[in-house]
Protein backbone atom coordinates (compact mmCIF):
# COMPACT_ATOMS: atom_id res chain seq x y z
CA UNK A 1 0.00 0.00 0.00
CA UNK A 2 1.20 3.04 -0.73
CA UNK A 3 0.23 4.48 2.86
CA UNK A 4 3.10 7.86 2.24
CA UNK A 5 0.79 9.60 -0.30
CA UNK A 6 3.79 9.41 -2.56
CA UNK A 7 3.19 9.88 -6.43
CA UNK A 8 2.76 6.81 -8.59
CA UNK A 9 4.83 5.39 -11.31
CA UNK A 10 3.24 2.62 -13.44
CA UNK A 11 5.61 0.36 -15.81
CA UNK A 12 3.66 -1.80 -17.76
CA UNK A 13 6.13 -4.66 -18.78
CA UNK A 14 8.68 -3.96 -15.63
CA UNK A 15 10.79 -6.82 -16.63
CA UNK A 16 12.20 -8.46 -19.56
CA UNK A 17 12.25 -11.01 -21.82
CA UNK A 18 15.97 -10.80 -21.89
CA UNK A 19 16.85 -10.91 -17.75
CA UNK A 20 18.39 -14.45 -17.04
CA UNK A 21 15.73 -16.15 -16.84
CA UNK A 22 13.56 -14.95 -19.65
CA UNK A 23 12.04 -16.21 -22.69
CA UNK A 24 14.48 -15.07 -25.28
CA UNK A 25 17.56 -15.97 -23.24
CA UNK A 26 16.13 -19.12 -23.39
CA UNK A 27 15.45 -19.05 -27.06
CA UNK A 28 19.05 -17.46 -27.40
CA UNK A 29 20.88 -19.38 -24.99
CA UNK A 30 19.31 -22.41 -24.55
CA UNK A 31 19.29 -21.81 -20.83
CA UNK A 32 19.07 -19.55 -18.19
CA UNK A 33 22.17 -17.82 -17.67
CA UNK A 34 23.84 -16.45 -14.63
CA UNK A 35 23.31 -12.78 -13.62
CA UNK A 36 25.55 -12.32 -10.67
CA UNK A 37 27.89 -10.36 -12.63
CA UNK A 38 25.53 -7.72 -14.28
CA UNK A 39 24.84 -4.40 -12.84
CA UNK A 40 21.45 -4.03 -10.57
CA UNK A 41 20.17 -1.82 -12.86
CA UNK A 42 20.43 -4.05 -16.17
CA UNK A 43 19.33 -7.10 -14.80
CA UNK A 44 15.48 -6.65 -15.81
CA UNK A 45 16.43 -4.79 -19.18
CA UNK A 46 14.87 -1.09 -19.68
CA UNK A 47 11.91 -2.15 -17.51
CA UNK A 48 13.23 -2.72 -14.55
CA UNK A 49 16.08 0.81 -15.15
CA UNK A 50 13.06 2.65 -15.35
CA UNK A 51 11.45 1.09 -12.23
CA UNK A 52 14.55 1.10 -10.09
CA UNK A 53 15.04 5.18 -11.59
CA UNK A 54 11.85 6.28 -10.71
CA UNK A 55 11.42 4.47 -7.37
CA UNK A 56 14.99 6.56 -6.44
CA UNK A 57 13.31 9.50 -7.54
CA UNK A 58 10.26 9.17 -4.59
CA UNK A 59 7.71 7.40 -6.71
CA UNK A 60 6.08 4.71 -5.43
CA UNK A 61 6.40 2.44 -8.27
CA UNK A 62 4.26 -0.46 -9.93
CA UNK A 63 5.82 -3.52 -11.67
CA UNK A 64 2.91 -4.78 -13.82
CA UNK A 65 3.73 -8.54 -15.01
CA UNK A 66 1.78 -11.34 -16.36
CA UNK A 67 3.30 -13.57 -13.44
CA UNK A 68 4.10 -11.72 -9.89
CA UNK A 69 7.39 -14.27 -9.81
CA UNK A 70 9.22 -12.64 -12.36
CA UNK A 71 9.37 -9.80 -10.58
CA UNK A 72 9.78 -10.63 -7.18
CA UNK A 73 13.41 -10.13 -8.04
CA UNK A 74 13.34 -6.18 -9.13
CA UNK A 75 10.93 -5.20 -6.30
CA UNK A 76 13.01 -6.61 -3.94
CA UNK A 77 16.01 -4.81 -5.48
CA UNK A 78 13.63 -1.71 -5.26
CA UNK A 79 13.40 -2.28 -1.87
CA UNK A 80 16.74 -2.71 -0.96
CA UNK A 81 17.52 0.62 -2.56
CA UNK A 82 14.79 2.12 -0.40
CA UNK A 83 12.59 2.47 -2.88
CA UNK A 84 8.56 1.09 -2.48
CA UNK A 85 6.68 -0.72 -4.73
CA UNK A 86 4.40 -3.07 -5.58
CA UNK A 87 3.93 -6.57 -7.98
CA UNK A 88 0.68 -6.24 -10.11
CA UNK A 89 -0.60 -9.01 -12.91
CA UNK A 90 -1.48 -8.31 -15.66
CA UNK A 91 -2.20 -9.88 -19.13
CA UNK A 92 -2.81 -7.47 -21.97
CA UNK A 93 -4.69 -9.87 -24.09
CA UNK A 94 -7.43 -9.68 -20.89
CA UNK A 95 -9.97 -6.81 -21.13
CA UNK A 96 -11.04 -8.24 -17.44
CA UNK A 97 -7.06 -8.40 -16.48
CA UNK A 98 -6.43 -4.66 -17.51
CA UNK A 99 -9.27 -3.45 -15.47
CA UNK A 100 -8.75 -5.38 -12.29
CA UNK A 101 -5.34 -4.34 -12.61
CA UNK A 102 -5.92 -1.11 -12.41
CA UNK A 103 -9.14 -0.63 -9.71
CA UNK A 104 -6.24 -2.56 -7.77
CA UNK A 105 -3.69 0.12 -8.47
CA UNK A 106 -6.07 2.92 -7.84
CA UNK A 107 -7.48 1.22 -4.66
CA UNK A 108 -3.69 0.61 -2.99
CA UNK A 109 -1.48 2.88 -4.63
CA UNK A 110 -3.95 5.44 -6.00
CA UNK A 111 -4.05 7.05 -9.39
CA UNK A 112 -1.17 6.94 -12.20
CA UNK A 113 1.27 10.00 -12.57
CA UNK A 114 3.19 8.54 -14.48
CA UNK A 115 2.48 5.50 -17.07
CA UNK A 116 5.43 3.91 -19.09
CA UNK A 117 4.06 1.20 -21.40
CA UNK A 118 6.85 -1.18 -22.14
CA UNK A 119 5.42 -4.42 -23.01
CA UNK A 120 7.00 -6.93 -24.99
CA UNK A 121 6.87 -9.65 -27.29
CA UNK A 122 9.27 -12.05 -28.75
CA UNK A 123 6.72 -13.70 -30.98
CA UNK A 124 7.95 -14.47 -34.55
CA UNK A 125 11.56 -15.12 -33.17
CA UNK A 126 11.13 -18.88 -33.37
CA UNK A 127 9.99 -18.91 -37.24
CA UNK A 128 12.84 -20.68 -39.22
CA UNK A 129 14.40 -19.52 -42.08
CA UNK A 130 12.53 -19.49 -45.56
CA UNK A 131 9.43 -18.53 -43.71
CA UNK A 132 9.79 -14.21 -43.69
CA UNK A 133 6.86 -13.65 -45.63
CA UNK A 134 3.26 -12.74 -43.99
CA UNK A 135 1.90 -15.41 -45.88
CA UNK A 136 3.93 -17.93 -43.05
CA UNK A 137 2.77 -15.91 -39.83
CA UNK A 138 0.30 -17.54 -37.73
CA UNK A 139 -2.81 -15.50 -37.02
CA UNK A 140 -2.23 -16.31 -33.07
CA UNK A 141 1.40 -14.63 -33.74
CA UNK A 142 -0.30 -11.50 -35.50
CA UNK A 143 -3.16 -11.63 -32.35
CA UNK A 144 -0.22 -11.39 -29.94
CA UNK A 145 1.68 -8.71 -31.79
CA UNK A 146 -1.44 -6.49 -32.45
CA UNK A 147 -2.61 -7.14 -28.06
CA UNK A 148 0.08 -5.50 -27.13
CA UNK A 149 1.53 -3.17 -29.74
CA UNK A 150 -1.67 -2.12 -30.53
CA UNK A 151 -5.05 -2.80 -28.88
CA UNK A 152 -2.94 -3.34 -25.04
CA UNK A 153 -2.25 0.58 -24.47
CA UNK A 154 -5.58 1.24 -25.84
CA UNK A 155 -6.94 -0.04 -22.87
CA UNK A 156 -4.32 0.98 -20.68
CA UNK A 157 -4.98 4.29 -21.94
CA UNK A 158 -8.52 4.34 -21.36
CA UNK A 159 -7.63 3.34 -17.29
CA UNK A 160 -5.36 5.99 -16.52
CA UNK A 161 -6.12 8.94 -19.05
CA UNK A 162 -9.26 9.97 -17.18
CA UNK A 163 -7.77 10.84 -13.91
CA UNK A 164 -4.31 12.31 -15.51
CA UNK A 165 -6.96 14.75 -17.61
CA UNK A 166 -9.23 15.83 -14.20
CA UNK A 167 -5.80 16.62 -12.46
CA UNK A 168 -4.36 18.32 -15.65
CA UNK A 169 -1.10 16.84 -15.62
CA UNK A 170 0.49 13.37 -16.25
CA UNK A 171 2.80 11.46 -17.99
CA UNK A 172 2.50 8.64 -20.86
CA UNK A 173 5.36 7.49 -22.45
CA UNK A 174 5.51 4.76 -24.88
CA UNK A 175 8.76 2.45 -24.72
CA UNK A 176 9.05 1.45 -28.76
CA UNK A 177 11.78 0.34 -30.93
CA UNK A 178 13.24 1.40 -34.73
CA UNK A 179 10.36 -1.19 -36.18
CA UNK A 180 7.94 1.99 -35.24
CA UNK A 181 9.40 4.49 -38.00
CA UNK A 182 7.72 2.74 -40.88
CA UNK A 183 6.64 -0.76 -42.05
CA UNK A 184 9.78 -3.14 -42.88
CA UNK A 185 9.71 -6.97 -43.81
CA UNK A 186 10.42 -9.21 -40.88
CA UNK A 187 14.01 -10.95 -41.39
CA UNK A 188 14.77 -14.74 -39.51
CA UNK A 189 14.99 -14.44 -36.13
CA UNK A 190 12.91 -11.02 -35.65
CA UNK A 191 9.78 -10.58 -33.59
CA UNK A 192 6.38 -9.44 -35.72
CA UNK A 193 7.36 -5.86 -34.80
CA UNK A 194 5.14 -3.93 -37.96
CA UNK A 195 2.02 -3.58 -35.49
CA UNK A 196 4.79 -1.03 -33.48
CA UNK A 197 4.17 1.51 -36.22
CA UNK A 198 0.26 1.62 -34.58
CA UNK A 199 1.60 2.31 -30.91
CA UNK A 200 3.77 5.34 -32.26
CA UNK A 201 0.59 6.62 -33.93
CA UNK A 202 -1.68 5.82 -31.30
CA UNK A 203 0.95 8.35 -29.62
CA UNK A 204 0.74 10.75 -31.77
CA UNK A 205 -3.16 10.50 -31.65
CA UNK A 206 -2.97 11.19 -28.05
CA UNK A 207 -0.42 14.00 -28.04
CA UNK A 208 -3.16 15.88 -30.44
CA UNK A 209 -5.60 14.53 -28.29
CA UNK A 210 -4.43 15.24 -24.50
CA UNK A 211 -1.73 17.39 -24.55
CA UNK A 212 -4.02 20.53 -24.21
CA UNK A 213 -5.35 18.84 -21.06
CA UNK A 214 -1.52 19.33 -19.58
CA UNK A 215 -0.80 15.38 -20.28
CA UNK A 216 2.88 14.63 -21.79
CA UNK A 217 2.70 11.67 -24.19
CA UNK A 218 5.65 10.77 -25.81
CA UNK A 219 7.11 7.79 -27.92
CA UNK A 220 10.52 7.11 -27.08
CA UNK A 221 12.30 4.67 -29.94
CA UNK A 222 15.11 2.29 -28.62
CA UNK A 223 17.09 1.94 -31.26
CA UNK A 224 19.32 -0.65 -30.68
CA UNK A 225 20.51 -3.44 -28.01
CA UNK A 226 18.83 -2.79 -24.76
CA UNK A 227 21.39 -3.68 -21.80
CA UNK A 228 20.19 -7.38 -19.65
CA UNK A 229 21.39 -10.29 -19.18
CA UNK A 230 20.66 -12.04 -22.41
CA UNK A 231 21.74 -9.60 -24.47
CA UNK A 232 25.46 -8.50 -23.41
CA UNK A 233 25.98 -12.61 -23.64
CA UNK A 234 25.43 -12.55 -27.32
CA UNK A 235 28.32 -12.85 -29.19
CA UNK A 236 27.80 -10.09 -31.49
CA UNK A 237 27.77 -8.18 -28.12
CA UNK A 238 30.92 -9.39 -26.83
CA UNK A 239 32.58 -8.77 -29.98
CA UNK A 240 31.31 -5.60 -30.40
CA UNK A 241 29.96 -4.07 -26.57
CA UNK A 242 29.52 -0.56 -27.88
CA UNK A 243 26.40 -1.86 -29.83
CA UNK A 244 24.93 -2.03 -26.30
CA UNK A 245 22.60 0.45 -25.09
CA UNK A 246 22.95 1.46 -21.30
CA UNK A 247 19.51 0.39 -19.78
CA UNK A 248 20.02 2.68 -16.56
CA UNK A 249 20.91 5.81 -19.10
CA UNK A 250 17.46 4.81 -21.39
CA UNK A 251 16.16 5.34 -17.99
CA UNK A 252 17.67 8.85 -17.27
CA UNK A 253 16.00 9.54 -20.75
CA UNK A 254 12.35 8.65 -19.74
CA UNK A 255 13.10 10.96 -15.90
CA UNK A 256 14.22 13.80 -18.28
CA UNK A 257 10.73 13.52 -20.75
CA UNK A 258 8.91 13.68 -17.52
CA UNK A 259 11.01 16.45 -16.16
CA UNK A 260 10.63 18.66 -18.81
CA UNK A 261 9.20 21.92 -18.96
CA UNK A 262 5.60 22.22 -20.49
CA UNK A 263 6.46 25.01 -22.49
CA UNK A 264 8.97 22.55 -24.38
CA UNK A 265 7.43 19.30 -24.76
CA UNK A 266 9.75 16.44 -26.53
CA UNK A 267 7.44 14.29 -27.86
CA UNK A 268 9.51 11.68 -29.70
CA UNK A 269 12.86 10.77 -28.50
CA UNK A 270 15.30 8.34 -30.28
CA UNK A 271 18.17 6.91 -28.43
CA UNK A 272 20.98 5.19 -30.44
CA UNK A 273 24.40 4.11 -30.30
CA UNK A 274 27.20 6.41 -31.21
CA UNK A 275 28.75 3.32 -33.41
CA UNK A 276 25.18 3.17 -35.49
CA UNK A 277 23.12 5.56 -38.01
CA UNK A 278 20.07 5.68 -36.75
CA UNK A 279 17.04 4.01 -38.27
CA UNK A 280 14.67 5.74 -40.09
Amino acid sequence: MNTQGKKVAVVIGATSKWQSDGRNTRLAHGKELDDSQIPIHARWGVGGAISQKFAKEGFYTVLTTRTASNASGLAAAIRDQGGECMVVELDLSSDASVAAAFKRIRDEAGDPNVLVYNAGYLEGRDLPAGQELLEYIPVEMFDTAQHIASRGPFLVAKEVLPAMRKKGEGSFFFSNNAKSLRGKKRYTGESLYYPRVMMRTLAQVLTEEYSEHGIHVANIVIDGTIESPGTKALPKIQNRPELIINAAKIAEAFWYLHTQDKSCWTHELQLTPYSTMPSY
